[in-house]
């Protein structure tokens, strides 16, 4: 496991913690943050004993977006060298939407322009309800354009439409309603709230999750396609795995799949 210094990532019991880790900063994203989450992201698809990655962050803030000092760094840079920077971002993300395991946010604090775009690649974020939420990048004559793709997709156009050119600030209920949080509790609640969606994935056959994800995403991201084919193939092929064999004996003896913790 590699050794990190923005970023804190452990792992044991089938689950991995990854932990933004900047709090001075407010958890802002910088060239090695972003570079950290990469290879954290690349660690967890690789290793076959991780089930499910808790996304979470220390301090007073989930995340606020881009660092100032590389926000600087950016705007000195030639056009060649903007674009590499927002490439790696939006590869990070890639790396996070793509993860073969479901991925849940814990998100609290303020969570502003690449926060969003970070709780826009988790499969369910679970949010405290004294959190905040802005795209923020027009009132300094930019664009979200990097997180734009997962943004717009989360949220849906019209949603987006809302939040995505005014700066506003939106609160976890309103987040709730344009579709970036899946929940919203209290606090001193979060914790609780997490550990059981956590739990609920642990019910469930580890090959078949990723399977699943991989076909929710495929199907929403080419709606025009006629996918009979494709998905009577998938189920079939599931159905002829040693995952499924030993789920459906184990359901017929009334006994506990392998997997279930």
């Amino acid at each position: 496991m590699s050794a990190f210094e923005t970023i804190s990532f452990k792992s044991g019991n089938a689950v991995a913690e990854l932990t933004l880790n900047r709090p001075d900063k407010h958890n802002a994203l910088n060239a090695l943050m972003i570079k950290e989450i990469r290879q954290a992201a690349s660690e967890i698809s690789a290793d076959e004993s991780i089930r499910v990655v808790v996304l979470a962050a220390i301090g007073k803030s989930f995340c606020a977006g881009g660092d100032l000092k590389w926000m600087k760094q950016q705007a000195a840079r030639d056009r060649a060298g903007k674009i590499r920077e927002s490439t790696e971002l939006a590869m990070m993300l890639r790396d996070l939407d793509k993860l073969p395991k479901p991925l849940i946010g814990r998100v609290h604090g303020a969570a502003y322009g690449g926060g969003i775009g970070i709780i826009s690649v988790c499969d369910i974020a679970i949010a405290a309800d004294r959190a905040r939420f802005a795209l923020t990048e027009t009132r300094l004559g930019l664009i979200p354009a990097t997180i734009g793709p997962y943004v717009v997709r989360r949220l849906g156009e019209a949603n987006a439409r809302q939040v995505f050119m005014n700066g506003k600030s939106f609160n976890a209920v309103q987040a709730c309603k344009f579709g970036l949080i899946s929940a919203t509790v209290a606090e001193h609640q979060l914790d609780e709230a997490i550990e059981s969606e956590v739990n609920a994935f642990l019910q469930c056959a580890p090959g078949a999750v990723a399977d699943a994800k991989s076909l929710c995403v495929l199907l929403a991201r080419n709606p025009d396609h006629d996918h009979t084919e494709m998905t009577a193939n998938r189920l079939a092929d599931r159905w002829q795995s040693k995952e499924a064999r030993e789920g459906i004996n184990a359901f017929f003896a009334g006994s506990k799949a392998p997997w279930i913790k």
